[in-house]
């Protein structure tokens, strides 16, 4: 198994997760029940589930923009800008209380800018050389379009928008794309691309290890699905397409290529955060640009083998990765049954809305948080939760993760500016997609 570097992906598929019964999909009418990866099959049913609870304690990935200038490597989710509508990493705090630079969010799929994140894109980020031997994306076709959908999202605490793709799994509307897409996300729309029906989204579940989020689409009803892989999967030197929303321009464009490789370990590391790694990936050479992630990589038959999730244009052809289709629906499966785990999250996590800094103590404060509603400020330290003692930032993080969004606990601190003790009860709100 060869592992290469490419900036922005992190994780690794979860294999075989025992679920139970339901009908998320699977190759003709598998149920949840099933450990071994699904095979790929063709309908599955709708979902819902409680909300999960996230607390970052290092920096967070970030594959919603990755800049090409150290390596070349980028990563596929396009991430948009915010009031001036240009293309950035995570917008600069807005207000005073949200200043957290260089810190860790408390409760949120959110890192704070440092002042050294670039707010503009680089000239050509996302393109090949022009010597390049890869065909040119052009507008998928009508068969194409079939179940693939548009995803714009609003990441509300950055002041920031992002854009990629999804694929609808079920007649009502479940769809499947990657985490790094919704990350950080406050509200998503979907549109269905070949009718132009655009819906408001939910988080069903997430595994940012994995890079697999399961959404539904309110109110969907009778909408045709992809087709998934029913007979062998991808081999080395199949022909493959993959669709998705380009530069996050709302239309889909497919990109023609091969398979070049099978069980790839991608290892990434974007804007110097920990390297994390994807496994088990299928490697194939096209022209996919920031956008495409969370769309399908379809095999000569129309069916989808694939879901493109990151790509390095280090070399003169772009080098794209897709995530076993089976590998996903094994994830989607536990996602939909609503069984959480140390990597997956059950809808929403819980969110309090500080960051510390590197000793520990609060670092800023999000306005309309619950964290701003009970009186913290930058300079305080969290000593206890409901009783319980914080020795840490990962103590924190470990006692926050027990909670569910409207949950109430009770926080006791020591104030910055005088030394002295206080607590507070606080409710827990639903925060940013994990």
């Amino acid at each position: 198994m060869d592992e290469q570097q490419v900036s922005g992906a992190l994780g690794a598929p979860v294999e075989g997760v025992p679920v139970p019964a339901g009908s998320v999909p699977g190759a003709g009418s598998v149920s949840l029940g099933a450990t071994a990866p699904l095979d790929a099959g063709h309908s599955v049913a709708a979902a819902s589930g409680p909300g999960g609870v996230a607390v970052a304690t290092k920096p967070a990935v970030r594959r919603g923009l990755a800049f090409g200038a150290a390596g070349g490597a980028l990563a596929l989710g396009l991430l948009a800008g915010g009031a001036t509508g240009g293309l950035i990493v995570a917008a600069q705090a807005s207000t005073d209380t949200d200043n957290a630079a260089a810190s860790t969010v408390e409760g949120a799929a959110y890192e704070p800018p440092s002042a050294e994140v670039p707010s503009f894109a680089p000239p050509s980020w996302g393109s090949t050389p022009s010597t390049s031997d890869q065909a040119a994306a052009s507008a998928a076709s009508a068969d194409q379009q079939v179940g693939v959908v548009t995803i714009t999202t609003t990441l509300g605490y950055q002041n920031a928008s992002a854009a990629g793709t999804g694929m609808v799994l079920t007649a009502n509307g479940l769809v499947l794309t990657n985490n790094h897409v919704i990350e950080g996300s406050t509200s998503i729309e979907v549109t269905i691309e070949s009718t132009g029906a655009s819906y408001v989204a939910t988080v069903v579940g997430t595994d940012a290890s994995s890079d697999v989020a399961l959404l539904q689409l309110e109110g969907a009803s009778g909408l045709a699905a992809v087709s998934l892989d029913d007979d062998s999967g991808a081999a080395v030197g199949d022909a493959v397409t993959a669709v998705g929303n380009a530069e996050g321009g709302g239309d889909l464009l497919a990109a023609v290529g091969s398979v070049t490789a099978l069980d790839q370990t991608m290892t990434a590391s974007t804007d110097g955060s920990s390297a994390e790694t994807l496994s088990g990936l299928i490697e194939f050479s096209a022209a996919v640009v920031p956008g495409d992630s969370g769309g399908p990589v379809f095999d000569d038959e129309g069916e989808v083998i694939g879901m493109t999730t990151a790509a390095s244009s280090s070399t003169v052809d772009t080098v794209a990765f897709a995530i076993d289709i089976e590998d996903a629906l094994v994830i989607a499966n536990q996602i939909q049954s609503g069984v959480a785990s140390d990597t997956v999250t059950i809808g929403y996590p819980a969110f309090l809305g500080i960051s510390l800094g590197s000793d520990g103590s609060v670092a800023g404060v999000l306005e309309g948080t619950p964290a701003a509603s009970s009186g913290l400020v930058a300079g305080d330290v969290i000593t206890a939760v409901d009783g319980v003692s914080v020795s840490s930032a990962l103590s924190l993080s470990d006692l926050l993760a027990a909670y569910s969004p409207g949950d109430t606990v009770t926080l006791t601190w020591t104030v910055g500016t005088s030394g002295a003790s206080t607590s507070a009860p606080v409710t827990l709100i639903a925060g940013p997609a994990d």
